[in-house]
């Protein structure tokens, strides 16, 4: 197989130096950017364990709420349920900001969901079970933990995403960008070196010649 060259090129001195320059900085580059994919790869792992957690600890604490809705369904009823579920007024603040990964942005995301008693939620407690309040107390929690779950599953795609990209980089760098520049640059000199001794072959051929005519 033929090694592959920047085409286009002329074998000049200065060129020559030029290629020599760029294949310089793609090898400090090449080497930048594996540190870089290294770096993201560990991030990566770190974070995708605390996916795990994340995620079981949400399905955990949406288990034990819906063990205490349907509990409150049993004592209470289920239409009665619903009577204190439509009294509820709630909404959840989140505020959206962002932090820096190996230059990778991901989100950040903060909730505001404070614990509340049974009349801060608008229901009664005269005609309600404790199981309801617990029930409430826990989707609560839940809640807060999916969002905890959102951010942490957003930032690891972005990184994943992050990865590949420099994995590419790095590969089109190793394997074509600077073995291209390295046979270029060989090609070049293996010219020049072709060019210096020619011009010293033609150099002592007119020598020759005049040395020949001045004689003769």
């Amino acid at each position: 197989m033929a090694q592959e060259m920047i085409e286009g090129i002329n074998p000049t001195r200065m060129e020559l130096l030029k290629l020599k320059q760029r294949e310089k900085l793609a090898v400090k580059g090449h080497s930048l950017l594996k540190e870089k994919r290294n770096a993201l790869i560990m991030e990566f792992f770190n974070i995708l364990d605390r996916v795990k957690g994340s995620r079981e600890n949400a399905s955990e604490k949406l288990k034990e709420a819906y063990q205490d809705l349907t509990a409150a369904q049993v004592i209470m009823g289920d239409l009665a349920v619903r009577k204190a579920a439509m009294s509820v007024k709630e909404s959840v603040d989140v505020d959206i900001d962002s932090r820096s990964v190996m230059g990778v942005v991901v989100p950040v995301l903060d909730s505001e969901i404070p614990q509340k008693n049974i009349t801060e939620r608008g229901y009664g407690f005269m005609d309600t079970s404790g199981k309801l309040d617990e029930a409430a107390s826990k989707f609560e929690e839940s809640v807060k933990l999916i969002i905890e779950v959102g951010e942490i599953e957003k930032t690891v795609i972005l990184l994943a995403g992050e990865i590949e990209s420099t994995k590419r980089r790095v590969n089109a760098l190793e394997h074509i960008i600077i073995p291209r520049l390295q046979n270029t640059v060989k090609y070049i000199e293996m010219r020049l070196e072709e060019m210096e001794r020619e011009n010293f072959v033609r150099l002592k051929m007119i020598k020759k010649a005049m040395e020949m005519e001045a004689n003769g």
